[in-house]
């Protein structure tokens, strides 16, 4: 079956964020469908062209991947300090702000990202916003203890909290970290540094969705060509 245009746009702009990888790199490979065909292609190099790279799982989906294109896995513990991390995000403003978390990884994709040299961010057009949180929700998240001190908070902060209920299993989508995850929808999002930090300061709370100032690189997948913007 063939490709719609998006999953042919993001999987273009993938490739296009590989060549970011140098031989002898270690690369922090991110979650979701996205970074999915980013580690296909290093797979690919790895075959072809005998690239020697080290990857780093920011989750159980990435790391199957990763055994699955034959990608040397390592651990932050390990190398501290990955050369270049690829991802996906569910939505980027034009100050390549994000909000990332749909695939529920954040926590571990945030703290990659972090760690990492240079970040290269991999969307496709339908992604990219003037402002974050129109039509976006921020996952968020939460140790289960905390979860409804957490919901009663959020919904202090006048936006509406919804637990992530798992489709093919009864109860909450649980994380690799063994939390929830809640996606809370502020709406337009005018000071996303600001409204990270609040969020960061209610106890229980693990970590947002909220990635600001981490992305070095997008690019972005069109119908037909690839666009790059840069920090």
């Amino acid at each position: 079956m063939s490709l719609d245009w998006r999953e042919n746009a993001k999987k273009m702009a993938a490739v296009h964020a590989t060549k970011h990888i140098a031989d002898g790199y270690t690369v922090g490979l991110g979650s979701g469908t996205t970074a999915a065909y980013a580690i296909q292609e290093l797979g690919k190099r790895i075959r072809e062209k005998k690239l020697q790279i080290h990857g780093i799982p920011t989750s159980n989906q990435s790391f199957l991947l990763a055994v699955e294109y034959k990608i040397p896995t390592t651990s932050l513990n390990e190398h501290p300090r990955p050369d270049v991390t690829i991802d996906g995000a569910d939505q980027v403003d034009e100050e390549l702000n994000m909000i990332k978390g749909i695939g529920g990884a954040l926590a571990r994709e945030k703290i990659v990202a972090f760690a990492s040299k240079m970040n290269v961010t991999v969307v496709d057009e339908t992604k990219m916003t003037k402002n974050l949180g129109v039509n976006q929700p921020i996952p968020i998240e939460v140790l289960p203890f905390a979860l409804s001190t957490t919901i009663k908070t959020l919904r202090e902060l006048d936006s509406n909290p919804v637990l992530r209920e798992a489709k093919r299993k009864l109860g909450p989508v649980i994380t690799d970290n063994g939390n929830f995850i809640i996606d809370t929808s502020f709406g337009q999002i005018d000071k996303p540094k600001e409204l990270n930090q609040t969020l960061k300061a209610i106890p229980g709370i693990v970590e947002t969705g909220l990635f600001v100032g981490m992305a070095n690189i997008v690019y972005i997948g069109g119908r037909e060509t690839v666009k790059k913007l840069e920090r």
